[in-house]
């Protein structure tokens, strides 16, 4: 009898070992991006003549938030038909060439995490956004997977650091800005009620007009689990979840909200990510 708790005990064991490295081997791959391999074929671009171009990247290699790219799609579409846009939807990084990113008016990074451009499609995308090209990018586009100084720097101005575990999504108030860009805020709503999992950034956004905000006091920010002990801090009362930035003759624009496929269909946050793309085309 005896013997047959020792192999019960050591099987169990063996199970919460084999549970644990797996949970680490994930957030490390999280962290640090799945293998990575690098398109580099131009695609054939069809876009419409005499309008806007917008290119909608949605490439993971980190987490992917499937359902939240998927319920973009058909959004930003019907957005670009009222608008008069012609967006080109890609998830392959051979489109980052100095040529045919000249085409596009506006990249957005939709949820795209981890390593997704090579050392070279990295820099071609560099020089579009300083040289008057606008970037975009939408929660999952703001962690710490990327691994690219000059994005982190200029796509956010911050560094983040974790989002709530307990619970993960939470209401909050979101605030427009008394500071806004006037043509925003004559567009937006000045506060609205979101649902989402708030990204937790180390600091402010460095040289960004910040576009809404919540009462980081109003929400549990803790990211702890396991190992991860030092995470439950958050960004005080004043906690930003959209900005804008001007980069070279370019310009940034990001939000950390868009967690998940509920949050598109509230029409606020899809009023933001419009406007968002209204003011990212204007010259």
């Amino acid at each position: 009898m005896k013997r047959v708790f020792k192999i019960i005990a050591w099987t169990f064991f063996g199970l919460v070992i084999s549970l644990f490295a797996l949970g680490a081997l994930f957030m490390y791959k999280v962290q640090n991006g799945f293998p990575v391999s690098y398109e580099t074929e131009k695609p054939l671009l069809t876009l419409a003549e005499n309008q806007p171009a917008i290119l909608l990247f949605s490439k993971t290699t980190g987490f992917r938030h499937g359902e939240s790219i998927d319920a973009s799609k058909p959004i930003i579409q019907a957005m670009a038909k009222k608008n008069s846009w012609s967006v080109f939807e890609t998830e392959e990084g051979g489109v980052f060439n100095e040529e045919q990113l000249a085409k596009f008016k506006l990249v957005i990074f939709n949820n795209s995490t981890g390593r997704v451009l090579n050392d070279e499609q990295q820099l071609a995308l560099e020089k579009y956004v300083e040289n008057g090209g606008s970037l975009m990018g939408i929660h999952g586009a703001g962690d710490n997977s990327h691994h690219w100084d000059w994005y982190v720097d200029n796509l956010l101005g911050t560094t983040f650091s974790h989002h709530p575990l307990s619970p993960q999504f939470q209401k909050a108030i979101v605030t427009l800005e008394a500071k806004v860009d006037s043509s925003l805020k004559a567009k937006l709503l000045a506060t609205w009620e979101g649902n989402d999992e708030w990204y937790v950034f180390f600091n402010q956004p460095k040289d960004a007009q910040v576009v809404y905000f919540i009462d980081g006091e109003k929400i549990l920010p803790s990211g702890n689990m396991l190992w991860m002990k030092d995470k439950n801090f958050g960004m005080g009362k004043y906690h930003p979840v959209a900005w804008h930035k001007t980069v070279g003759k370019g310009k940034t624009f990001y939000t950390s909200m868009g967690h998940s496929k509920e949050v598109w269909a509230n029409p606020a946050f899809t009023q933001l990510i419009e406007q968002g793309i209204l003011w990212s085309l204007r010259n």
